[in-house]
């Protein structure tokens, strides 16, 4: 035996290299349509058929069903991807992991790729250093597509030849004797070389080098793509782990839908896989069978491997199509919503376990900031309710502004951890980096209004508390200056929500004005009663308190507005 530990290194190390090349050419990418990206998952998600195309599409893009699996995650109850939305992307990135097993059969193993590759290197690099940021991310993608096949020619290199290593060969040719039981065993292979890869493209890519290299068969290496199903599964669900409960159901909803289809193809296999061979010899000039130990027949094994993979997932996408909705409940059953899980404090849109691409996760942040403004809506119904004069509700009213003051000061730490987080795990194009920059002047105006909610409510509870006898009119006004608020914040939460238009600023400084000049005119009638002897000095106080307080959540509402439309006027140019 010849094979040394070293020669084990320089195999880790090509494997490295791999990773690192569909690491690069992914992020690049991602970086080229990340906003386009997101425009998709917002269209093309209204039924489970388009759900599918846009699963294939955004893997085929990503090169990774592991990240559009995590993003979807990541999307679920966001008003992006529902649940039951996320089931046909899931289905449909199935089919789109396949491509990369084609990708690396005809360019890795048919043709002589790597002077190629080195030559695509070297006409890109340049390209890194220009000023269009559109040409050095698609100079990214393609130096990362470069270096990815230069690194699978390695591991080609430093798999152990079966020439001068058979005991190796005979090492493992002892466990595929076993019939059943050796498919039973190598699927589980396959999930375990996932599992430790983190990428279902990463042990495909092995599987087709073994088998290339003779050291499998092409049943075995069928039971370890079946494996590698089950092992892109598990990543998703790590991710759930401390995600809301409709994150883990679409987390879950994947394990089983690979699995099933699994089961029914361990029925089926050994005439699937002699199906396979049939079409293969049919197209093949030299007729070899892809089952038979033939060196010449190794050469169509990568191809028939390939075929096997994307014809399985297709398959089982059809079968189980019409199922989707029993999967589903079977599913919501087996992961229930517990009794007042919507009530608490929780990130519910992005998680802080294993983070998708970072392009894509600015989206998560989105719809945690609009969580976020919804929350300060509450608070000002809240507020309002103090108004009444039914005394349970107002001490209701109270301890939920309390409570919910404590989620915004919750919210903006988490959310803001998350942009420190993606900014640095990666690089980002500067359309997202000044994204996230007015993400977080953001999260610092709605954290303050929602700490100006909770010193009102002080206010007006020292009102009850002294039993102060504010007058109808006055109570009449702060109602005004109540809806010209809301009003206001109504605006700031629809332009949240709609992240492709941009923000009618004038519309905004108006409301603003709106507010300023309704508290002026307030301001006046106070003093008036003040002087006629109306109410009490403390009355008045409080009261004026109270409207310049408002008026200070009209300054951190257009705020907001600005920060949106300095941020959307990258982001809508980019599309």
């Amino acid at each position: 035996m010849s094979y040394t530990f070293f020669d084990f290194l320089q195999l880790a190390g090509s494997l490295g290299v791999f990773i690192f090349g569909m690491k690069v050419f992914s992020d690049g990418l991602q970086k080229v349509a990340g906003n386009r990206l997101r425009a998709i998952l917002k269209g093309m998600t209204r039924n489970r058929l388009m759900g599918i195309f846009t699963g294939f599409g955004t893997t085929a893009i990503t090169q990774s069903s592991t990240t559009t699996t995590v993003m979807v995650v990541g999307f679920v109850n966001a008003g992006l991807i529902t649940f039951v939305e996320s089931t046909g992307v899931i289905m449909g990135a199935n089919i789109g992991t396949t491509v990369t097993a084609w990708m690396v059969s005809v360019f890795g193993f048919k043709f002589q790729i790597t002077p190629v590759a080195i030559s695509m290197i070297g006409l890109f690099f340049p390209f890194l250093f220009v000023k269009n940021e559109k040409l050095r991310n698609m100079a990214e993608a393609m130096i990362g597509f470069g270096i990815l096949f230069i690194g699978l020619d390695f591991i080609k290199n430093s798999v152990p030849d079966i020439d001068t290593n058979p005991e190796m060969f005979a090492f493992l040719q002892s466990f595929a004797d076993f019939g059943f039981a050796s498919t039973l065993l190598f699927i589980v292979v396959g999930t375990v070389l996932t599992l430790l890869t983190q990428s279902s493209s990463a042990a495909t890519a092995i599987t087709l080098v073994m088998l290339a290299q003779g050291w499998i068969t092409f049943p075995i290496a069928a039971a370890m793509i079946l494996g590698e199903n089950i092992g892109t599964t598990v990543t998703a669900n790590i991710a759930a782990l401390v995600g809301n409960v409709q994150a883990k159901r679409a987390a879950r909803f994947h394990f089983f839908f690979n699995v099933i289809g699994v089961c029914w193809m361990l029925l089926v296999i050994t005439p699937f896989l002699h199906g396979i061979d049939w079409v293969m010899q049919s197209v093949s000039a030299s007729g070899v069978s892809v089952l038979s130990d033939d060196p010449a027949a190794r050469t169509n094994a990568t191809l028939a491997l390939a075929l096997f993979h994307t014809t399985f997932n297709i398959l089982n996408v059809l079968l189980l199509f019409a199922l989707v909705p029993m999967l589903v409940r079977l599913v919501e059953y087996i992961q229930p919503e517990k009794a007042g899980e919507r009530e608490g404090f929780r990130l519910r849109y992005i998680h802080t376990g294993l983070m998708s691409s970072a392009e894509l996760s600015l989206e998560q942040a989105q719809r945690e900031i609009q969580q976020f403004a919804a929350l300060i809506v509450k608070m000002h119904f809240s507020f309002t309710g103090l108004l009444l004069k039914d005394r349970q509700k107002q001490k209701g009213f109270l301890e939920k502004i309390e409570k919910r003051e404590q989620i915004t000061d919750q919210l903006e730490l988490e959310i803001a951890e998350y942009l420190v987080q993606i900014q640095e795990n990666a690089s980002l194009s500067l359309a997202s980096l000044n994204q996230i920059r007015h993400m977080q002047n953001m999260l610092h105006d709605l954290e303050r209004m929602g700490d100006i909610y909770y010193e009102m409510s002080r206010t007006y509870e020292r009102i009850l508390e002294d039993g102060l006898d504010v007058p109808e009119d006055v109570m009449d006004e702060l109602h005004e200056m109540l809806r010209a608020v809301h009003e206001a914040l109504v605006f700031m939460t629809q332009n949240l929500r709609d992240t492709t238009v941009r923000v009618n600023m004038q519309k905004a400084v108006e409301l603003e004005k709106g507010i300023n000049n309704l508290r002026d005119c307030l301001r006046n009638r106070h003093y008036g009663r003040l002087e006629q002897g109306v109410y009490s000095p403390r009355i008045g106080v409080m009261y004026l308190d109270l409207l310049n307080r408002l008026e200070k959540v009209g300054d951190h509402i257009i705020n907001v507005n600005e920060s949106l439309a300095g941020g959307k006027m990258q982001t809508v140019s980019s599309i």
